[in-house]
Order: C-alpha cells, then structure tokens, then sequence
C-alpha cells in the first residue's frame, strides 16, 4: 500500500503565483537582485510600488515628479507623481489616461497624481546621481545606458526587454510589466479590506461612469486610503 501519492504530472511548474496575471511568489525582490543598474531597480521599484503602466513609466518627464512634502502644486501633500499624456514624447510613450494638465511657472498641476512610496523615492535618486546623464535636453526620466543612443528616452519595448532578461536570470521565467500592476491592486484590495474604490485610485484604473458619479474618486490624504497604501509598501501606518 502507498503512503505517498506521486506528483501531480498537470500540475503547473515554475514559481508559485496566485493568478496567472500576477508576479510570482517572491519576484519583486528576485527582480532587484537580478537587475543590472539602478535604473533597472528603480523600474521594478516604480512599477511594483506605484502600480504604474508601462507607457506611463517611460512617458515621465522629471518635472512630472514631485518627491517631497507639500510640493508647490498643492495637490497633494504627500510625494507624488503627475501622470500626464503627451502624445509627441520622443520614445513614444504615451499615457492611457487623458486627464487634462498644464505647468504653470514651471510647475506641473493636474494629470492623474499617484502616490509615492519612500523605496520610489530612495531608487529615483540613487539612479539620478549614478546614472543619469548630465545635459540631457530632453527632461524625461528613463534614458538608454548604454550604445548610440545612450542618454536619450528609453522606449517601453526596451523595458519591457529589460523585465524579460531579469525575469530569467531570476529563474520567474517571462515577466510581463502589466503583472506588477495586477499584483499591486490585489495588494492594496487586502490591505483595504476589499475596498475597490481604494483599490481603483491607488491604481489609477479607468471605472464605470455610474461608480465615478455614485462613489467620486478617494482623497489621496484620506487616513484608509494612506493606511492600505502604507501597508502595501511595509511602512508604519
């Protein structure tokens, strides 16, 4: 008599996930070990953290970005970045969301406003002051390291490389960046009890009309809503 059950042979290999379109158990930190740069980590950082798209990633311009407390938009106190569409960005990264935004003396108000994290802020400077290239006209944030075109915009296809080799040096296999998104929004759902209206503006996901008429979005200084993000980035409520 058997004591022991052989392996289930259909039973899926690799890394463990818990839904097909999320990360892998453990792959932010596998992805961090694997990557080559300190732009690469702050990639993984950014899109882990921020639950940011692709194109909204490679689309960032450094005025966009406002790291510290009570910047001079006043928009949101904590730091925060400002999603903005540009359709004419040199690498072609664009935006899904169209909300409208200006700069005004040199200030970027409106876009869509994200929160970030204390771990975004820590990788954007230790990629600023090792690897972005002084005199870079352009004024956008992710840049090419290296060959021809070192120092211009980095185009999304070259993240999503990018993502792909350090997914299987760390042995996840493909890495797509679409899955830090999923895996971020499942995160801030736990941290928020089930509060999709949390979960939606922490992710800057398009909604219904009825819900935007019915519910509005979520204060981004709201104590729940800072609570889940806090939580979901392992930092003291």
């Amino acid at each position: 008599m058997k004591s022991v059950m052989p392996a289930n042979p259909l039973a899926p290999k690799g890394p463990h996930r818990r839904h097909p379109k999320m990360l892998p158990d453990g792959a932010r930190e596998k992805l961090l070990e694997a990557a080559n740069s300190a732009r690469d980590r702050m990639v993984v950082t950014w899109l882990a953290d921020g639950g940011l798209r692709i194109g909204e990633l490679c689309g960032l311009h450094l005025v966009d970005l406002h790291l510290r407390e009570n910047a001079a938009c006043n928009e949101c106190r904590s730091p925060h970045l400002h999603v903005c569409h540009r359709p004419e960005n040199p690498n072609r990264a664009e935006a899904k969301t169209k909300h409208s935004w200006q700069v005004e003396h040199g200030t970027v108000t409106g876009g869509l406003i994200k929160r970030v994290s204390p771990e975004m802020v820590h990788t954007y400077f230790e990629y600023l002051t090792s690897e972005y290239p002084r005199g870079a006209g352009h004024g956008m944030l992710l840049v090419q390291l290296h060959g021809a075109r070192a120092g211009q915009p980095w185009a999304p296809v070259g993240a999503r490389r990018m993502l792909g080799r350090a997914g299987r040096r760390a042995g996840l296999g493909l890495v797509k960046p679409h899955a830090f998104r999923h895996t971020f929004t499942s995160a801030v759902l736990d941290a928020a009890d089930g509060n999709l209206l949390i979960a939606r503006d922490a992710g800057g996901w398009a909604s219904a009309a009825t819900v935007d008429e019915v519910y509005g979005h979520v204060d981004l200084q709201d104590p729940t809503f800072d609570a889940a993000l806090r939580t979901v980035w392992g930092e003291p409520k």
